[in-house]
């Protein structure tokens, strides 16, 4: 085999393996782009800030089991092979993404709507947990020696790219279909269309062929008879798991997710900025960004993996609190100047009833239009009670569905552009990391469980612990940033005690 064809190979490996990694990410993150709708589905009316919490967990349980999942799919793929293995992840994460869009609302069944939903998130967890780590070493083991980084990479751009998916066709779904019916029903299509991509994805990867890698073991019989007996019974690989994980992975997920995933929830649900305004920001910063997973993966192969990843986590150790503070100061309303205020809508009144019907929560919204292009809802809550005796009650002001000024709009998405920018940096280089680390008989297994670990359990649960930390009484907008700055803090420390920064120069294969 020539080296044009040898090249045509490995991009069309990357391309059958990114496809359904990006897939199987964008059914993964709707849930998370939807939180705020979704939790207003699956819990009663007056459940207030409870059901985005509520809704978050429900969330973070899928990231909780992704660690289950590497150990399941990471032993059949190293027993059975990649191949067939990631096609079985795929199969499960569409079919139970497709279904969340289908289970009916708090209204119409109770609370076996979040159950159920919970139920599909922990299958899709799972799936998730066998996905990338057959992805990653699929491709890493097509990689020419001295590439790995920059071939890996592809692979990693596919969690932001799922991501960036998720947001386009929820807010293209959102504009054609209208606000107020998204909220209804229309926040379903984008579960629902999963299955149409999932569909092509299982058609291309039927077409793919087995690692040569793996196909030259089983040839020769050397696989691994027990995969998780060598990966963590082992003295010496197991140590090798743990270093992957507290040294790499676990500051590698809080970045991924604060960049990502916090940074969107941040601006929606704490500085209140309109729907459209918080995803196009993400969008555009993703698109930005994007091409420098590439750029980090394939410089990694020259100067090494470690310091790439390591220096990721220490800008956003340094900078997250500045970031968010400048979210929270550009996003205050509340001390408007008069003659900042162009036109004011006239008052929008909606009544909802509560507690079975006997009382009501009547919400006041009055749209402000700026000077500058600007605009915010002042929302006022009064419940109403049906007893004479209660007073009315009046909840705190409200400032929400705030439309940005086209300046505060691009400095927001360079805000979130850097913050996405130091995930490229973490995320670029780990998988040709994570590959180099272990031997291939039991290279699914040992890369999956370390991955999982930190990317989905520490990473993932960074919007509900942050969410839930700034809840507290006495906490600040910015006491959630605690959590993801003390997680990628002690990496950094292990890291840079313990790693090495080589390349593939040296690789167990």
């Amino acid at each position: 085999m020539n080296d044009s064809t040898k090249q045509n190979s490995i991009f069309k490996v990357i391309g059958a393996s990114s496809l359904g990694t990006l897939i199987e990410w964008y059914d993964f993150y709707i849930f998370g782009s939807l939180a705020s709708i979704i939790g207003a589905q699956l819990f009663p009316a007056d459940a207030g800030a409870s059901a985005l919490i509520n809704t978050l967990a429900i969330f973070a349980a899928g990231f909780i089991v992704r660690p289950f999942g590497a150990l399941v799919f990471g032993r059949l793929g190293d027993l059975i092979g990649r191949k067939y293995t990631f096609l079985l992840t795929l199969v499960l994460m569409g079919g139970s993404t497709f279904l969340i869009g289908l289970i009916p609302s708090y209204s119409s069944i109770g609370y076996a709507a979040p159950i159920l939903v919970l139920i599909l998130r922990l299958v899709q967890g799972l799936a998730l947990g066998g996905e990338y780590g057959g992805a990653a070493t699929y491709v890493a083991e097509h990689a020419p020696k001295g590439k790995r980084g920059f071939f890996t990479s592809w692979i990693q751009t596919t969690a932001t790219l799922g991501l960036f998916l998720s947001l386009g066709i929820i807010v293209l779904s959102k504009n054609i279909i209208g606000a107020e019916a998204f909220a209804d029903w229309g926040w379903r299509i984008p579960f629902l269309l999963s299955i149409l991509l999932v569909g092509v994805s299982i058609y291309i990867r039927l077409k793919m062929h087995e690692s040569p890698m793996f196909t030259k073991l089983k040839t020769e019989g050397k696989i691994s008879k027990n995969p998780l007996k060598e990966s963590f019974s082992k003295k010496g690989n197991f140590k090798m798991v743990l270093l992957a994980l507290f040294g790499a992975t676990m500051g590698q997920g809080v970045i991924w997710y604060t960049g990502q995933f916090y940074a969107q929830s941040f601006i929606e649900n704490t500085c209140k900025v309109d729907f459209n305004d918080s995803r196009y920001i993400l969008l555009w910063a993703i698109a930005f960004a994007t091409p420098f997973f590439v750029v980090f993966g394939a410089w990694s192969d020259k100067v090494g993996r470690k310091w790439i990843m390591l220096t990721g986590m220490l800008l956003g150790i340094i900078f997250y609190r500045p970031i968010y503070q400048m979210f929270i100061d550009q996003t205050d309303v509340s001390k408007v100047a008069v003659s900042m205020i162009k036109q004011v809508d006239a008052p929008v009144m909606t009544k909802v009833a509560i507690h079975d019907g006997q009382d009501s929560l009547v919400n006041t919204a009055r749209k402000f239009h700026l000077t500058d292009g600007s605009s915010f809802v002042k929302l006022e809550v009064d419940t109403v009670y049906a007893d004479p005796n209660k007073a009315l009650g009046h909840a705190p002001t409200i400032y929400q569905d705030k439309k940005l000024s086209t300046p505060v709009f691009w400095i927001f998405v360079g805000l979130v552009f850097f913050q996405i920018l130091l995930v490229t940096m973490v995320y670029g280089p780990i998988a040709a990391f994570l590959v180099e680390l272990f031997p291939t008989k039991i290279r699914y297994t040992s890369m999956s469980l370390p991955y999982h670990v930190g990317n989905g359990v520490f990473g993932g649960l960074v919007p509900f612990i942050a969410t839930l930390i700034a809840s507290f009484a006495g906490s600040t907008p910015l006491s959630g940033l605690w959590y993801p700055i003390g997680i990628a803090a002690l990496s950094f420390i292990i890291g840079a005690v313990y790693l090495s920064n080589k390349t593939d120069e040296n690789v167990n294969d």
